[in-house]
């Protein structure tokens, strides 16, 4: 009987099962998601009238989205922090650490009072948690594109690299069923589907407490991982450094700014398709508006109203997560593809497609006379812009990390998709409200605001390199290979 060496073994298994490598990447990012489109979704239709009551319903609106911005801000710090300790001491106890973050963060704003009970602390709550929420987000995601493409077999890194990316649909399914099925159970005084007095007053806070039991499931799966064989051999070969955020920066500079850019129509895109078409669906037609107020008897001033397409919320949500459908379905697509034909081909097809999209916002969300006809057009809209989320999305797990040796790949990966948060996400909802506002309710500037970034982006993807074919245990640091 013979009996093989330690390295021997380690090299003919993977470092993690692929099952718990696919569910430690998919559970967090999934549960991150959740948690992001938790807010997102009451970022819309709770915060402004129970955080941001100013009298004015634009203003309200702006208000609650800057706050959702303001986590941008917070995620580059967090991907410094968590970069560090990921590049220095390993990608497992750093993901269990801003998992952990996240849910916590989360859980707390179910927890919050009104600006009825304490006035503006109320606001200044809600700011403290969700910069807590963009400082964990900063190292969740990058984190768990690690632990996938790390571990993935040899020609299917980006496949595996799109199961992190397949949390954002699967979270944004669940949590906005959550909020559905909440919505469905209490009482409407009209009998419609619209928000009602017991979801403002409780209803809203359920899918923030219900995040626990999420993050607890996460916590138990990421707990089992082992670190990878890259980071491994980055470790034995002695290029683990102490001050990462230097390394990367001396020596992988272009990277960085290239991934930022890489990214940047992907977060335009994500939050006009999510936050802004939320805002734009749901807020009354100026005729709706009008007849509203005739009815409660106010005065209306038709010449400063924004109209927006009338629909329901939950008519509204329901064709979203038709369309996310469509987002998850081309996610997976977007991996299998992008390892057959390389990631720049994908890249540079799927954002001018992007740019074209963004110049037919007229087309598709101006309100007709035939109100089906409205509809068929935005759910076709709904449609083909997440179709495109996913084929765009579902490639930057491993596009991103490809960019960077092991010994700053995390940090580096981290900081090129939360700078871009900011340039792209942070921004996004802001600019869209303002530009729908200047263009009196036609969203033809939201899409051109859509297209100019994508023209930067096609910029960045043109001027990077083809990383199909990195070996992520030869490219261990910057002029080192694998002992």
């Amino acid at each position: 009987m013979t009996t093989s060496s330690p390295s021997t073994r380690s090299t003919a298994a993977p470092a993690n099962p692929r099952s718990r490598v696919i569910t430690a990447s998919l559970v967090g990012t999934t549960i991150e998601f959740y948690d992001f489109y938790a807010y997102a979704t009451a970022a819309v239709l709770v915060f402004p009238v129970l955080f941001f009551p100013t009298g004015n319903e634009t203003t309200s609106l702006l208000l609650s989205f800057s706050v959702f911005g303001a986590a941008m801000v917070a995620r580059p710090l967090g991907a410094i922090v968590f970069g560090h300790f990921g590049d220095r001491f390993g990608r497992k106890a750093t993901l269990v650490a801003s998992l952990l973050t996240m849910g916590v963060a989360t859980f707390l704003i179910g927890c919050l009072p009104t600006f009825n009970e304490i006035g503006v602390w109320a606001a200044v709550l809600l700011l403290v948690m969700r910069l807590a929420q963009g400082f964990a987000l900063g190292g969740e995601w990058s984190g768990a594109a690690l632990v996938a493409t790390e571990n993935a077999p040899k020609g299917k890194r980006a496949l595996f690299g799109t199961f992190p990316q397949l949390g954002a649909p699967i979270g944004f399914i669940i949590a906005n069923t959550v909020f559905l099925v909440i919505n469905f159970a209490l009482p409407h005084p009209d009998g419609t589907a619209q928000r009602s007095e017991e979801f403002l007053t409780w209803g809203w806070r359920v899918p923030f407490l219900f995040s626990a039991i999420m993050v607890i499931v996460g916590l138990y799966v990421r707990l089992k991982l082992v670190e990878s064989t890259s980071f491994s051999k980055a470790e034995k070969s002695g290029a683990i450094r102490k001050f990462p955020l230097g390394e990367v920066v001396r020596r992988n500079g272009k990277q960085l700014v290239l991934g930022t850019f890489i990214m940047l129509a992907t977060y335009v895109l994500f939050y006009l398709m999510t936050s802004f078409t939320l805002s734009y669906g749901t807020k009354p037609t100026l005729e709706g508006a009008a007849a509203a107020a005739e009815t409660a008897g106010t005065a209306f001033d038709a010449a400063a109203y924004v109209p927006g397409l009338g629909f329901g919320y939950t008519d509204f949500v329901i064709m979203q997560i038709i369309g996310v459908v469509f987002f998850g379905v081309f996610t997976m697509l977007s991996g299998p593809v992008a390892d057959a034909i390389g990631r720049k081909r994908l890249l540079i097809g799927v954002t001018i497609a992007i740019i074209v999209f963004g110049l037919t916002f007229s087309v598709f969300l101006l309100p007709h006379a035939d109100p089906k006809f409205t509809g068929a057009l935005v759910q076709a809209f709904l449609v083909f812009g997440f179709l495109l989320m996913g084929t765009t999305f579902g490639p930057m797990g491993a596009v991103l990390p490809e960019l960077f040796p092991t010994n700053t790949r995390y940090t580096g990966s981290a900081i090129s998709y939360n700078v871009s948060s900011i340039l792209g996400a942070a921004l996004a909802p802001i600019v869209a409200v303002a530009l729908w506002a200047a263009g009196d309710g036609n969203p033809w500037l939201v899409g051109l605001y859509l297209s100019g970034m994508g023209v930067l982006t096609l910029i960045a993807v043109v001027l990077s390199p083809e990383t199909k074919d990195v070996d992520y245990d030869d490219n261990i640091a910057a002029g080192a290979t694998a002992p």
